[in-house]
């Protein structure tokens, strides 16, 4: 029993500590940022201000994970973004098709207990920073409602990802906020704001339940009493779906999106109730009368607020010109996609998106703020333009970059430097090394793979593909259709299968595209007319153009009088795509015209059956040897034998090698977006990856025996100082038409 006096005044419990770095906030960001760090020897904090980490992402908001993969509806192929975020999607993909959000909660918290670098505090808001002199942060003043405890917590380094910048704000950094004029940076896409307005809103998302009976909705008092007239896209409402595709329930891009959240809260919630009355009492949904109103968030989703200065700021250039930079961390792929700053009122659309031919790449220096030495801005707060920022900001984009300034926070403690070291173009490299050999893809970056590439490597099979297979029926020609396949100094020799409804012409053409890197179709490098026949028969095609190395689009432009045989065979960096749609941007905004290639998703996705008169051999085992572990200008990958069942790989070296951990690539198909929420997947385990394999050394002794694998990145850890000069990596098919891919060995 606790019994104390009166006393003039109380001091909560303050607690102390002191870390290597803290990363202030709990978005997904912030986890793969501390994540990264802890795994490479920081000692780390986490402090977020709600119960549950995921920000955007987690059950209080339910927006999903996604970044430059976009839907799959552009034309950035093989573009989900690597590392620390790739793995927690591919986790969340294994406990969690079904996209639920609570789960989703519980694979980021799993994933941060799990490491023993980090120390988490939840519902712990900052609210005072201290510093050490002008350009230095001390510590956070921070405070825990829920056990009435304040921490003083201090660090060499700081990773803002709060969104807003609580500790980039109250240092002093610099920061911008609203949309820039077109002349500053030369940004087309600017002149938008001068009909949209300046800032995007907040958005709340709510779910529905159908329960079998009748059930009666008494709205409350705060609900919006004429949405019918209010609301210009209330007809756009699908009713079943309701809150699951009702992002564009956004407002608040008027007012300040910090300091007048809750006022853009309620209006949100009145907007919601309002409808949600409108849905079940206007007589104009009479299926909705058994739905019920199941969820609705408590707090909005966030898009837009402080937008801190670093070393570089991003733009619209950056983007549509995929600009190079020689510090470049992390990718984007999302469009640049501006909202009406009225959003709901408005009678705009909801959305505006402008995307570039391909994925752009952004610099280590947006990550870095110019004013505090000690401090990384991460997430939708990083270094960037108003219009940049409308694809900057989405979370598989914040992520990515997120994990780079995690990195370079290890390094940089394991140095005694300070961030700005590595704004160095020579020592950006060392940073960019150890990303990239960790799983983080850097566009037109790559270093040599010391270890493997002295090994002499051989092989149970090389996949030389003459026949797709696994043939499973016609699909009409409703639309262009091409296969993306990379070849290597050759010209496609290939036929295919068809059913014509009478005598037709077929028009078959060689695309490739104009960037190496992209998947673009705009360069024409042949075309041909092929007078066909009613009925089935099949059709020899010999293309001309020789193409050195890179991927081309073997074309079938639409016919709706003849159908291709398809094949089931699901074959690593080899893709059939369909033209779906055109951009067509606004003159003057600064951006390309241009169609989107698109696959469709599994479960329908299907592969043109093509059989290759000329063997496609581009999946050779030296292919492991490079440090690019996805599709990108050729293949990379080895690919097993189609009929090899159980093939295998060995590495041998002319002398005894010093191996501490081996690292295997496996395919996760980086063309899947693999959304977090909303969408039920078609499978938990992605179809390409390979799930069962052994490790032997080279006394046949056994290092490993994997039997459930779904993760793209495999890391063996040798005993300290082991000694090899031999490999055996035995691997099993994942499924009868899939063959064993492996994009990559590092050792380490």
């Amino acid at each position: 029993m606790i019994i104390e006096n009166s006393a003039g005044s109380r001091e909560n419990l303050t607690i102390t500590d002191n870390y290597d770095l803290i990363v202030c906030g709990g978005g997904v960001a912030a986890v793969c940022c501390a994540i990264t760090a802890a795994r490479n020897g920081a000692k780390v904090a986490i402090v977020q201000d709600r119960p549950v980490l995921g920000g955007n992402a987690s059950s209080e908001v339910r927006l999903w994970v996604l970044g430059a993969t976009s839907h799959m509806g552009n034309n950035n192929r093989w573009a989900r973004e690597g590392g620390v975020i790739n793995e927690i999607l591919l986790e969340n993909l294994y406990r969690n098709r079904e996209g639920n959000s609570i789960l989703f909660d519980l694979v980021l918290i799993d994933k941060v207990q799990a490491e023993k670098n980090i120390t988490l505090y939840l519902n712990t808001a900052i609210h005072a920073v201290q510093k050490r002199n002008k350009r230095t942060i001390r510590s956070i003043e921070c405070f825990n409602a829920q056990n009435s405890t304040s921490y003083v917590l201090s660090a060499k380094l700081f990773a803002d990802c709060t969104g807003d910048g609580i500790v980039a704000y109250n240092s002093g950094a610099s920061f911008r906020m609203g949309a820039e004029e077109k002349d500053e940076f030369s940004e087309g896409f600017a002149l938008y704001k001068e009909k949209a307005g300046e800032l995007l809103g907040h958005s709340m998302y709510f779910y529905v339940k159908n329960t079998g009976k009748k059930v009666k909705f008494i709205p409350p008092a705060i609900a919006h009493k004429d949405v019918s007239s209010a609301i210009p896209r209330l007809k756009n409402i699908n009713p079943e779906e309701a809150g699951l595709s009702m992002w564009w329930f956004e407002w608040g891009g008027r007012l300040d999106t910090v300091h007048d959240t809750e006022k853009i809260r309620f209006e949100l919630l009145k907007v919601v109730y309002g409808i949600w009355d409108y849905i079940k009492n206007s007589g104009n949904y009479p299926e909705m009368d058994t739905y019920t109103l199941e969820w609705v968030s408590t707090i909005p989703g966030k898009r837009e607020s402080r937008r801190f200065n670093g070393y570089y700021m991003l733009n619209q250039n950056d983007i549509v010109e995929q600009k190079h930079h020689y510090d470049d961390v992390a990718f984007g792929g999302w469009s640049m996609d501006l909202h009406p700053a009225d959003g709901i009122y408005s009678p705009l659309s909801s959305c505006f998106q402008l995307h570039s031919r391909g994925v752009y790449t952004i610099p280590y220096r947006c990550y870095v703020s110019r004013d505090l030495d000690n401090l990384f801005i991460c997430g939708r707060m990083a270094s960037a333009t108003h219009v940049a920022h409308g694809s900057t900001r989405v979370i598989g984009t914040c992520s990515h970059g997120a994990q780079a300034a995690g990195m370079a926070a290890a390094l940089c403690i394991k140095k005694d430097v300070l961030p700005s070291y590595f704004i160095s173009e020579k020592n950006v490299k060392e940073l960019q090394k150890e990303l990239i050999f960790s799983g983080q893809h850097i566009p037109e970056i790559s270093f040599d793979n010391p270890v493997t590439g002295k090994a002499e490597i051989t092989t149970s099979s090389e996949l030389e593909l003459e026949s797709m297979g696994f043939e499973c029926g016609y699909q009409q020609l409703e639309r262009d259709k091409a296969v993306i396949v990379p070849l290597n100094g050759m010209s496609p020799e290939i036929s295919i299968k068809y059913k014509a409804c009478r005598d037709t012409t077929l028009i078959v053409e060689l695309r490739n595209s104009r960037k190496a890197g992209n998947f673009s179709p705009e360069v024409l490098l042949e075309s041909q007319a092929h007078d066909i026949a009613n009925g089935e028969g099949e059709l020899y095609i010999n293309f001309e153009p020789t193409v050195d190395k890179g991927y081309v689009f073997i074309t079938f432009c639409k016919n709706d009088d003849v159908e291709l045989m398809m094949s089931n065979a699901l074959i690593s960096s080899i893709l059939t795509v369909e033209k779906r749609g055109r951009q067509v941007p606004p003159e003057g905004y600064g951006v390309e015209e241009f169609d989107f290639w698109t696959p469709k998703r599994r479960p329908d996705y299907r592969n043109i059956a093509l059989r290759f008169h000329r063997k496609l051999s581009s999946f050779s085992a030296e292919n492991i040897k490079t440090s690019i572990f996805r599709p990108n200008i050729t293949s990379n990958c080895w690919i097993a034998g189609m009929d090899d069942k159980n093939p295998w790989l060995q590495m041998k070296w002319n002398e005894k090698q010093n191996i501490n951990k081996i690292r295997l690539f496996f395919d996760p198909d980086y063309d899947h977006p693999m959304e977090s929420a909303h969408r039920e997947q078609p499978e938990n385990i992605i179809p390409f990856c390979v799930r069962k394999f052994k490790i032997k050394d080279q006394d046949g002794n056994l290092l490993c025996d994997v039997k459930n694998n779904y993760q793209s990145v495999y890391d063996l850890q040798l005993k300290s100082g082991s000694v090899i000069s031999e490999i055996r990596i035995e691997l099993e098919k994942p499924a009868d038409n899939i063959p064993v891919a492996l994009f990559g060995i590092v050792c380490l």
